[in-house]
């Protein structure tokens, strides 16, 4: 009964754990890994796909080509712009709701990010494809395909009014990604010792110099991680961008483009994959590298945010 007493309390803390192995070996068969375990010692066999050529540029079914880097390269072109832009709008709110805004406002304000996380990535695409693409197609896009056309990459091929492509894409992930980014450096911040903020306004400085001298560089772990955990959190979004991004295979030729993402172009390949073997392995593949670089970015940020509370908690 002891021993069983000691055994009985792992099973439930061991159950995410058993689950991601369970994911990651079921997609390893699915990909087509074969594993010999006799004679001893057991010995993998890759899929054949992984190589040099999965990792090309041209997905043709037909002739069986299956590169998968423009998807690879249409992922971080839609999530670093996006991580930049709710990096930066966070880090105003953060400001304004700790240092600017009366507690009273900050109180009503404050939910409203956390409602933003709420929100279902369906609602964000409908509302994205039907309300804000036209806005996008209409005026945003004509106007900087009038004024940064000079710029490469801003110029060739004129917007479509439908306003779907990559700018309303990054729109898209910015929003989703605010909530996480927002959170992250807001609680940063307010880990700041309260003696140290009134200590710099007792010396003349205005709070935008304590803020600017002090809270942030003593933020820059928390915030650091807010950027991983936002960039994990948009590099990874499925259903909004494919609603927006007018998914294509192949690299966007220019800012107004379409492209697809690792995780669009999963979603909207599946069911075209049953009933190819083939067709079924690469797309198992594709979530492997999703997965890898999902996890290994979001063990990062939650690494980063571990050691920041050990050090604030080693500092008091």
């Amino acid at each position: 009964m002891q021993v069983l007493g000691r055994i009985v309390p792992w099973i439930p803390a061991l159950i995410p754990a058993a689950l991601v192995a369970a994911v990651i070996w079921e997609l390893l068969l699915s990909s087509g890994l074969s594993l010999r375990f006799y004679p001893w010692p057991p010995v993998f066999h890759p899929p054949q796909s992984f190589g040099w050529e999965f990792f090309g540029s041209r997905w043709n079914p037909a002739q069986n080509q299956w590169g998968i880097m423009v998807f690879i390269v249409g992922s971080f072109l839609t999530a670093v712009p996006a991580l930049f832009l709710s990096l930066f709008i966070g880090l105003g709110i953060a400001i304004a709701s700790t240092a600017y805004l009366p507690k009273v406002m900050t109180q009503f304000l404050d939910p409203f990010v956390d409602l933003l996380a709420g929100i279902p990535s369906v609602v964000y695409g409908i509302w994205a494809f039907i309300v804000v693409a036209p806005y996008f197609g209409h005026v945003v896009n004509p106007w900087v395909y009038d004024h940064f056309s000079v710029i490469p990459g801003f110029g060739g091929t004129p917007p479509s009014e439908l306003g779907t492509g990559l700018p309303i894409g990054i729109f898209v992930l910015t929003i989703m990604a605010l909530p996480i980014t927002t959170l992250l450096i807001r609680d940063a911040l307010q880990s700041l010792p309260k003696d140290l903020w009134e200590s710099g306004l007792a010396l003349g400085a205005t709070r935008w110099e304590v803020m600017r001298r002090v809270a942030i560089p003593h933020s820059t772990r928390g915030i650091l991680s807010a950027a991983l955990l936002g960039f994990g959190r948009a590099f990874s979004e499925t259903v909004a961008l494919a609603m927006v991004l007018n998914i294509q295979s192949g690299y966007p030729v220019n800012f107004y483009h379409g492209t697809a993402t690792l995780a669009t172009w999963m979603f909207t390949n599946l069911d075209s994959a049953y009933g190819n073997s083939s067709w079924l392995a690469a797309l198992s593949e594709m979530a492997l590298v999703l997965l890898a670089i999902s996890l290994t970015v979001n063990l990062l940020g939650r690494r980063l945010v571990s050691s920041f509370i050990a050090y604030e908690i080693a500092g008091l």
